[in-house]
């Protein structure tokens, strides 16, 4: 067979379902193979779409989105995406072509070193020279990019590499193990759980990835040990459970009302740095900490545990739940957050203000919503409030990108999280910036028949920068823009298109839209003076890059 040939056989034998990208001169032959295939190849509109399709695909499913390009502006422009899927632990392989290996070693068109360019935003940048390593370099890519911490890794295959003749198969697929912790270690860290006053647990992401949530939800029915969640572990713990106190990580004054001020124990559980950094909620270094994880703790001057479990965080943590000999009931710390978030919800739940509040948005979005449905936040002020107010009782069901933080996520989002799970709602939540970013992706969800409700937060500027500016020179600069009429351009494409004119119009809005079998696009103007109402509430809000 061809070597393209064998790649895609290799494809396969990972359980590939989809690869989203788009087609060039350089991946001529395996488009041509993918013909002959199962695997689905979901063409979009812009190679970055591609990239956050595959990254929310490997986000929910645990299992590696598969995205491609050609070589040079292609591949380039999948690079935002593959960062967010490196930095938010999302499982993802790239593939690229490129052009013939004997052009290659001079100036040429189009050519670029795309496995340097790469190698910083992966965890594995490399390029096919022989057909007969093509098994183990697409097994190593998958094995990696799902091994804890997941991320993304990257394959460059040169066109005339693609055209070889090969007589392989694929490797076969080894499953990534964890181990558990010593028990020793277990009985120890029960002592430290114990004798501590005010114990508390932060809930990162990799407790999401590694599925413990019963776990904690056990753990925490026994222990009743107050639990704060990153904005990447929302749902992890019901907000319905009286031990969770909602989510940390927007402002500084989650120090204090999140309850890291007064608890003398943290018990980090899947917690990634990338999210929430410690110096914020261990900013003199004094907190004794448990770490439960895949991985030993990342080197930090403000997290240094005083004990690691490390290996399958559920089954440690089960360990660590029947180690304690007698149920820990007492806890000290009054947590603002949760009755904060919970009183202003209420209040703003009949707003009629015009243009809509934040809060009701999010209160008659989470009403017109069930449990299980999926709502993918893209990046602006409305994530702010996305991971501050949106009640989540399962996870995986508010995806928000906290890692690299990239714009645009939404709306390819909406479409990976429809194929991955047809079977349910699909929201994507984005600011009107984000939306313009990959609006065209539209077209690839009507193509593909993935029905979703795209919700704009419209106000005609980058919002969440503009709060910034106000805060923190009393004056904005160059953050208003125009937008287009969002109602004709949905229609344009063949979607439905929604403008909200009153606040009683939204939630009847969002329901017809969730049972409509197409794309709807609801325009929704929202009046981000709020925001100073939140950072008023909680504090000072935080920088999206922390000094």
């Amino acid at each position: 067979m061809k070597a393209s040939e064998l790649f895609v056989n290799c494809l396969e034998n990972e359980g590939v379902e989809y690869i989203f990208g788009i087609p060039g001169e350089e991946n001529l032959e395996i488009m041509d193979a993918l013909l002959d295939s199962d695997i689905e190849f979901i063409t979009t509109r812009h190679e970055q779409g591609a990239a956050f399709m595959a990254d929310v695909y490997g986000r929910l499913t645990g299992r590696s989105g598969v995205c491609m390009s050609t070589l040079g502006p292609g591949a380039t422009n999948l690079v935002t995406g593959v960062a967010d899927a490196n930095m938010d632990n999302a499982p993802l392989v790239a593939i690229a072509g490129q052009a013939a290996t004997t052009r290659m070693h001079k100036e040429s068109h189009q050519v670029v070193d795309l496995v340097s360019m790469f190698k910083p935003i992966t965890k594995y940048s490399t390029q096919i020279l022989e057909p007969e390593i093509i098994p183990e370099v697409v097994r190593k890519a998958f094995k990696l990019a799902e091994a804890e911490k997941p991320g993304a890794t990257f394959i460059d295959f040169p066109e005339n590499i693609c055209e070889m003749d090969i007589n392989e198969t694929p490797l076969p697929v080894s499953v990534n193990r964890a181990t558990f912790a010593d028990r020793s270690l277990i009985k120890e860290a029960a002592i430290m759980v114990q004798e501590a006053e005010n114990p508390l647990i932060l809930v990162g992401n990799g407790a999401v990835r590694s599925c413990a949530s019963d776990d904690i939800i056990t753990f925490v029915e026994r222990h009743k040990i107050p639990v704060v969640n990153t904005f990447m572990a929302k749902g992890v713990i019901p907000f319905y459970n009286d031990m969770a106190m909602g989510t940390a990580g927007l402002q500084k004054g989650d120090y204090e009302n999140g309850g890291f001020e007064k608890a003398d124990l943290i018990i980090c559980v899947g917690f990634d740095m990338v999210e929430y950094h410690p110096h914020l909620w261990n900013p003199n270094r004094s907190h004794t900490i448990i770490h439960i994880d895949s991985k030993k703790a990342e080197v930090d001057s403000s997290y240094i545990p005083n004990l690691e479990l490390i290996g399958n965080i559920g089954a440690n943590l089960r360990s660590l739940g029947e180690a304690i000999e007698k149920p820990i009931t007492k806890s000290n710390i009054d947590f603002t957050l949760r009755q904060s978030m919970i009183n202003e919800m209420n209040r703003c739940s009949k707003s009629d203000a015009w243009p809509m509040l934040p809060q009701k948005i999010i209160w008659d979005l989470r009403t017109a919503m069930n449990s299980e449905d999926i709502a993918i936040s893209d990046v602006g002020a409305h994530k702010m409030w996305m991971a501050r107010m949106f009640r989540c009782d399962q996870p995986n069901t508010c995806i928000i990108s906290n890692g690299f933080a990239g714009m645009g996520i939404a709306v390819p989002g909406g479409v990976a999280a429809k194929l991955a799970f047809p079977e349910k709602a699909v929201v994507a939540v984005t600011g009107d910036a984000g939306f313009m970013m990959n609006s065209q992706e539209i077209e690839t969800a009507l193509r593909n028949n993935t029905p979703f409700v795209i919700l704009i937060w419209n106000d005609s500027q980058y919002g969440l920068i503009e709060w910034k500016q106000q805060r923190r020179y009393g004056r904005p600069a160059y953050i208003d823009f125009k937008n287009p009429d969002f109602v004709a351009y949905a229609k344009s494409f063949g979607a439905e298109g929604i403008r909200i004119n009153a606040a009683k119009e939204l939630l009847p809005a969002l329901k017809t839209a969730l049972k409509t079998p197409t794309v709807t696009v609801i325009d929704c103007p929202v009046d981000y003076s709020e925001n100073d109402r939140l950072t008023e509430l909680l504090g000072n809000v935080l920088s999206e890059i922390e000094d």
